[in-house]
């Protein structure tokens, strides 16, 4: 049965009806009697105790765990944060602060540029210090400077510290021998906002989906992704008895096809030797004794579209806005492995799917599109479902 917390009314209602009935008499209405104020005293303290164990409840699982900095018996402690490092998946991550590489023009080679100097980006009111000091031996200097503090009273931490080449900071108080401005040439490190609750909240639920399990598939997903600059891992029982076929994604690079070294990276993750990895002598303390493991990169399928009947008023915008819509859908797509992926599946690509995405983009635009037409390698198809190792991309669109 479902249990609705009581409101105070209904407490002190109940409160009074039973002291009514142990005493045989009606106690009288007026708000100001003892009794009444007793009892409105006592169903607060039984609501308050409704509550507390009602959050409690909503503690003990992590979709509904708190974010908020709670304090139990002068413990200061966040629910959800605390799911995560029981489970192993830690703090979520935090914000990182822009680290600029600028030029500076020298005005008299004299002296040096000192660490920790002021410069302000005008539009954003972002002020960021030089990281270190600078001989001023050239024309031109290149100088970093770290985003320190914005005028929302933060540290300059994430994006509002990023900036584009070309873009122009003046020091707060123009040092000697120096120009006043300062030009943007590129970004040391990118400033980036910190995790957002609900992207903590699915990658704890993740975690506690695909607990370690000694060698299960959820395992080799689990070592493969923790190295810098992988998305996704997709592991198979190999074709030969004893191995593991393990294809890895990458964040970046083109399509996401992974690089040599980070392909040794998620080997070296997998086996975990602390001595040597990967270790050639097998001495691993992660992946099971008997495993050999071959890591492979992903493959990208493209599928190409023909639309006939298409009318827009500015067609190459339309055009342009459904190709990134298209694309952006079938890279949603991966293969579909038995217990470590989620339903519903999303393995398959039809034309269905595909054409709902045309026609949805070209409704919003204020276009038309009569049919859609789905194609792999040429050939027309109605329905694809992604192999090992196997994902999508747009190849093109083609107005017929």
């Amino acid at each position: 049965m479902a249990l609705v917390t009581p409101t105070t009314q209904q407490v002190s209602s109940n409160v009074i009806g039973q002291l009514e009935t142990a005493i045989s008499q009606t106690i009288p209405v007026l708000p100001k009697s003892f009794t009444r104020v007793l009892a409105k005293v006592i169903a607060a303290v039984y609501i308050v105790l409704y509550k507390y164990a009602g959050f409690n409840l909503l503690q003990q699982f992590v979709s509904t765990a708190s974010f908020e900095q709670t304090e139990v018996n002068g413990t200061l402690l966040v629910p959800l944060i605390e799911w995560g490092r029981l489970v192993g998946v830690g703090d979520p991550l935090p914000a990182t602060q822009a680290e600029l590489e600028l030029e500076v023009t020298v005005l008299a080679a004299v002296g040096s540029l000192a660490g920790g100097t002021q410069l302000v980006y005008a539009p954003t009111g972002v002020v960021y210090l030089t990281t270190a000091p600078v001989v001023l031996a050239l024309p031109t200097i290149t100088v970093n400077a770290i985003a320190s503090s914005d005028q929302n009273n933060g540290d300059g931490s994430g994006t509002i510290g990023n900036l584009e080449p070309g873009q122009v900071l003046q020091f707060a108080s123009s040092p000697p021998n120096v120009a006043t401005n300062a030009t943007v040439t590129g970004s040391a490190v990118v400033g980036a906002e910190g995790e957002s609750e609900d992207t903590y909240r699915a990658r704890v639920l993740r975690r506690c989906q695909r607990r370690p399990q000694g060698g299960a598939y959820a395992d080799y997903q689990s070592w493969g992704t923790e190295v810098a600059g992988i998305r996704n891992v997709f592991p198979y029982t190999g074709n030969n008895p004893g191995e593991v076929d393990v294809y890895v994604e990458a964040e970046a690079g083109p399509d996401g096809i992974p690089s040599a070294p980070q392909l040794a990276a998620v080997l070296a993750s997998i086996y975990f030797d602390p001595n040597e990895a990967p270790s050639p002598t097998g001495l691993a303390n992660r992946r099971p004794a008997n495993a050999a493991v071959n890591v492979l990169p992903i493959t990208r399928t493209g599928f190409d579209v023909d639309i006939t009947g298409f009318d827009a008023v500015d067609p190459a915008a339309v055009l342009a806005s459904m190709e990134l819509g298209v694309d952006e859908f079938l890279r949603t797509r991966e293969p579909f492995i038995v217990g470590l992926s989620s339903l519903p599946r999303l393995d398959r690509v039809t034309q269905g799917a595909v054409g709902g995405v045309i026609n949805e983009i070209a409704e919003s635009n204020g276009a038309t599109v009569a049919s859609v037409t789905l194609r792999r390698l040429g050939i027309v198809i109605t329905e694809y479902t992604l192999s090992r190792g196997e994902l999508a991309k747009l190849g093109t669109i083609t107005p017929i």
